[in-house]
């Protein structure tokens, strides 16, 4: 006798860095969140779909639970965060290998609250120096915390997935598949498209800009076999555009060809892509600036 179906919601929450995102893409089998080395990378709620024959993981991509709450931003990522934990069947907390900060307990202390199976995902064993610090480590959290299951895993490397997929699978209800067999997120090709255009400039500029940008996307049109895709580069301050821009223009040149030809690989179609630049005082910081980027629960 087969395996019953399942298919359900899979909260995935950690603190900054952790790699949750590339976690969720690798589980998904396409980059739909996007990845930079740089904390408050993920802004959004993305959701991704992880479709097999034993069933479907709706995977709620959130963003890095963090202790600060100075700026609205801040304010908003966790919020934007803890709310994801609502109404999923289960959750998947990603934590460092070998590093166990407050953040990390800070996260666990969400899901706790919110009452559902929580799995541990250990990331990035692969740098792991010391291997045999793997099995403490993994014991001195596992007797203080309750954990459904515990997996080691590099999503980077594709080590361990297939076991934490059986368990999370394991933890879902008997159910016909939320979502279609092809359909790999709940977002929009615009929005992806202005998340392309970030993750290239997150990994570009230098660490005092990435908090301080955001992306808008002015015009998303279908011409033909085309999309024609226009987007501002929205910061803070005068001084920024340059670092943005670059010298003679070199680093939007570089951010838009990258991005470009991401979307062409997700979307599956030719894009035309404009990028420009301009500057909002204090956008990171004002909550009617953030619901008008986009940043809203």
């Amino acid at each position: 006798m087969s395996e019953p179906y399942r298919a359900g919601y899979v909260a995935v929450v950690g603190r900054p860095n952790v790699g949750k995102s590339t976690l969720v893409n690798a589980l998904v089998g396409v980059d739909i969140s996007i990845v930079s080395s740089k904390p408050q990378t993920t802004r959004h709620r993305v959701l991704g779909i992880a479709t097999s024959e034993a069933g479907q993981l709706a995977l709620v991509d959130t963003p890095g639970l963090h202790q600060s709450q100075g700026s609205a931003m801040s304010r908003y990522l966790n919020r934007a965060a803890r709310g994801s934990v609502a109404d999923v069947n289960a959750a998947l907390l990603v934590v460092a290998a070998g590093r166990w900060h407050d953040e990390d307990t800070l996260a666990y202390d969400a899901l706790a609250e919110a009452n559902v199976p929580c799995v541990l995902a250990i990331n990035k064993i692969d740098l792991l120096k010391d291997k045999a610090a793997l099995l403490p480590f993994i014991s001195e959290h596992v007797q203080i915390r309750n954990f459904a299951a515990v997996h080691p895993i590099s999503a980077l490397r594709n080590k361990g997935l297939d076991a934490l997929r059986d368990t999370l699978l394991k933890l879902m209800p008997e159910s016909e598949p939320l979502f279609g067999e092809d359909e790999i997120t709940d977002r929009s090709e615009r929005f992806l498209a202005a998340e392309l255009v970030r993750e290239q400039l997150m990994r570009r500029v230098g660490d005092e800009v990435p908090y301080a940008l955001t992306v808008q996307v002015e015009r998303f049109e279908v011409d033909g076999a085309m999309l024609r895709i226009a987007v501002v580069v929205w910061v803070e301050r005068e001084n920024h555009k340059p670092i943005i821009i670059g010298k003679g223009g070199e680093r939007m040149k570089a951010v838009a060809s990258v991005a470009r030809g991401n979307m062409e690989k997700l979307f599956g179609r030719k894009v035309f892509l404009e990028v420009w630049c301009k500057v909002r005082e204090g956008w990171a910081d004002d909550a009617a600036a953030l619901r008008r980027f986009g940043y809203s629960e």
